[in-house]
């Protein structure tokens, strides 16, 4: 694991919505992140299936991840998402994301959500406005 994912975990750890849904970030052989959630209960809506705004979270908070990886603190501007499938309780999501575009002030991702078998469930793209750098640059 490199030092900027480590620095992304111990990031995420501070952060209470995160905590709350149980998201597990998870280092990637790229030097990416992923996101992980085994769907319970309380991920779920009146249904019995999960509930939107934790899928959008989830890629929200995805896409944020693959900002870090590009050194940079960002809050969201903008966020579409488009629902493919239901997924119920027991079932594992994972969420990737890839950043399109990184500019200095704006950057613009997409973020996949499939179960662990792979099956789609939903897509996000999202536009972001840049804070600051996450780490300290080298002068």
């Amino acid at each position: 694991m490199t030092e900027l994912q480590e620095e992304i975990i111990e990031f995420y750890k501070k952060n209470p919505c995160v905590n709350y849904l149980k998201f597990k970030i998870i280092p990637r052989d790229d030097g990416s992140v992923h996101l992980e959630l085994p769907v319970e209960e309380i991920h779920t809506n009146l249904y019995g299936i999960i509930h939107g705004g934790i899928l959008t979270t989830m890629a929200d908070t995805a896409m944020g991840a693959a900002c870090l990886v590009c050194n940079k603190k960002v809050v969201t501007l903008s966020l579409t998402m488009d629902f493919i499938h239901s997924v119920s309780i027991g079932t594992r999501i994972i969420a990737t994301a890839r950043v399109l575009h990184d500019g200095a002030h704006i950057m613009n991702c997409e973020s996949e959500l499939k179960t662990e078998k792979g099956n789609l469930v939903a897509k996000s793209t999202a536009t972001f406005y840049v804070l600051d750098h996450f780490l300290p640059m080298d002068d």
